[in-house]
Parts: structure tokens; sequence; C-alpha cells
């Protein structure tokens, strides 16, 4: 064979050898879906959650994140259930399994509200975030755990921060006195600081790998204020802007959907957020939050604040990691 016949025929195999090499790192395409369901899908217990099952099935998720993961109240009235009569937590092993679910995990939490994350591939536990007296109080607790998918190991970080006005752990002659001070928003943000620097802020080099944080973050962002018309100063600000000026996060919807607004919850704002680091936002094909014939919340008739299915819309985001 002449030197040069010999060469073209080793670079048509390189040719060949790489193109292999690139049909096998085809794009692992991994849907994630974060939903807050309201007491452990309070309104899933009168039909043995078929509802919710056959609805979660239908979107083909590889990852849940569910927050309010317990079972509290009975399905017809505002009558918390004895522990031992809870579902949820101690059957997500079962709830999980009917939508195509072999994994689930609990994050730490101080009260009734957990956060369970549910997922097709094996999850490890990095740390369960609760309460480290005085420095901060996570009242609902908070979870940071690995899922490992093709080959790439994605963080997850999900949250549910304090919901009211006043701080947490005012006596009640307090909290109106406390919610004028804004102390409620001051707290949120106190609980945002510690989850972030506690989880991401705390691995060197974070912000190059496979984040997401995600959950009810009971606060509103400068970014939907177009919508809301809000005082630039105003509280409920507070934590979105700590993460937008302080964490590599990007917020998914803010950012696949400029100047729009889509609301998540009943009451007309967006408060349930799923957050990425950029390397990970960079590989989202598609993001939503689900307003269906069966996900758009329905005020219960007879108990206040309660709604059917959910007070809160269902976020979905769509990777193809590679």
């Amino acid at each position: 064979m002449k030197p040069l016949h010999y060469l073209f025929c080793l670079l048509a195999l390189a040719v060949v050898l790489t193109g292999c090499g690139r049909k096998a790192s085809k794009p692992a395409h991994v849907r994630l879906l974060y939903w807050n369901i309201q007491n452990g899908m309070w309104d899933g217990q009168p039909d043995n959650y078929d509802r919710f099952v056959s609805w979660v099935k239908a979107q083909e998720p590889d990852i849940c994140v569910w927050c309010e993961a317990q079972s509290i109240w009975q399905d017809t009235a505002y009558v918390e259930l004895d522990t031992a009569d809870r579902y949820l937590p101690r059957h997500w092993t079962e709830l999980a399994a009917r939508y195509g679910h072999t994994y689930w995990y609990m994050g730490g939490h101080r009260d009734n509200y957990p956060q369970v994350i549910t997922s097709k591939y094996p999850i490890t536990n990095v740390a369960r975030l609760t309460d480290e007296v005085p420095d901060s109080t996570v009242v609902h607790g908070a979870g940071w755990a690995q899922v490992e998918v093709a080959g790439k190991v994605l963080n997850l970080v999900t949250l549910h921060l304090w919901p009211m006005r006043f701080a947490f752990g005012v006596s009640p002659e307090e909290k109106e006195a406390s919610a004028a001070r804004r102390e409620g928003a001051l707290y949120r943000l106190r609980e945002v600081e510690y989850i972030c620097n506690h989880t991401l802020l705390s691995v060197p080099g974070g912000m190059d790998q496979y984040w997401a944080m995600m959950g009810d973050f009971n606060s509103k962002s400068r970014v939907d204020n177009h919508h809301y018309g809000l005082a630039a100063n105003d509280s409920t600000f507070f934590v979105h802007d700590y993460i937008r000026e302080h964490t590599p996060y990007v917020d998914v919807i803010a950012e696949r959907y400029p100047g729009k607004f889509f609301t998540s919850s009943e009451w007309g704002g967006r408060l349930d957020f799923v957050y990425c680091t950029r390397p990970l936002y960079d590989l989202v094909t598609d993001a939503r939050i689900v307003m269906d014939e069966y996900t758009t919340p329905v005020p219960d008739v007879h108990i206040k604040n309660f709604d059917h299915p959910s007070d809160h819309c269902p976020v979905i985001v769509d990777f193809a990691l590679r």
C-alpha cells in the first residue's frame, strides 16, 4: 500500500470512530416534575390517589419533587389525622411505584411539611437541612440529594420557605407588629441564605456543575413585577433578589419566557420556582407551569384555604443531559 493511500485509510477510520463515539454519547432526556401537592395531596385521599397517579403517569417524569409531602388532614374535613393514620410519608414507596418510580427520598424537616423526591434512578442523600440555632432555622426543612443519570450527577436542592407575614416563633401578641416590620420576609431571606450557603455555595466550582433548586418560595420575584406593579422596595422581593445577586442560579421560567408572566398558585402569584446553574439550564429543552383540566386550582366550597387538587400548580422541566 502506498504511503498516501495508507494515510487516507487512517483518516477515514478516525472519522468512523469519531462518529461512533458521538452516537454513543447521545443526550439523555430527563423530565423533572416539581409540585406543591398541598397537605400530601389531600384531594387524592377519597379516590386512593387514582387521579393523581393517572396524571403523573401521563407526564412520564423521570424525577419528581413533591412539596408538602405528608398527609395531615382527613379527606372531607379540617380534622388533623393522628400520625399513625397518615398515609404519607410512610407509603411513598407504594405510591411512587404506581407511577413508575422505584426510589424515594425525604429531606430534613421540623414539622408536617417535608419535601420528597421520587425517581426512576437511585437517590443519594448529601444533607438534610433543618436547624442550627442561633444561626438559622429552616422551618419546613430542606434537602440536598444527588441523582445520577447517564453518568451525570444532578444535585437537587428542595425547599419550602416560611409562609407567614410575621416571623417564625413570635408570640400571638407579637404577630401583628412582627408583620408590620416585614419580619416574615426577612425570615424567608435568612432561610434561603442558609440553604444556599449549605448547598451550592459550599461546593468549590459548583457553578460549573449540574444543580437545580426548587420549591415553594412563598415570595415573588422582581422579574415578574411588570405584572404585579409593586413598589421597588417591596419585601416580597428579598428572597429572589438574593438568589439573583449572590448565587449563579438561573430562574428557568423567567429565562425561557422573558417578559411573560405565569401564575403558579390559586392566588395569582408565581411562588413556585425551579432554579438551575447555567450549565444545567443550557440543557433545558422545555419548561412550563402546568394549568390543565386536572391541575388548575379550584377552591373547596366548604373548607377555607383548601383547593382541588392543590393550591399550587406543577412545574415541568425537560433536559437533554450530555
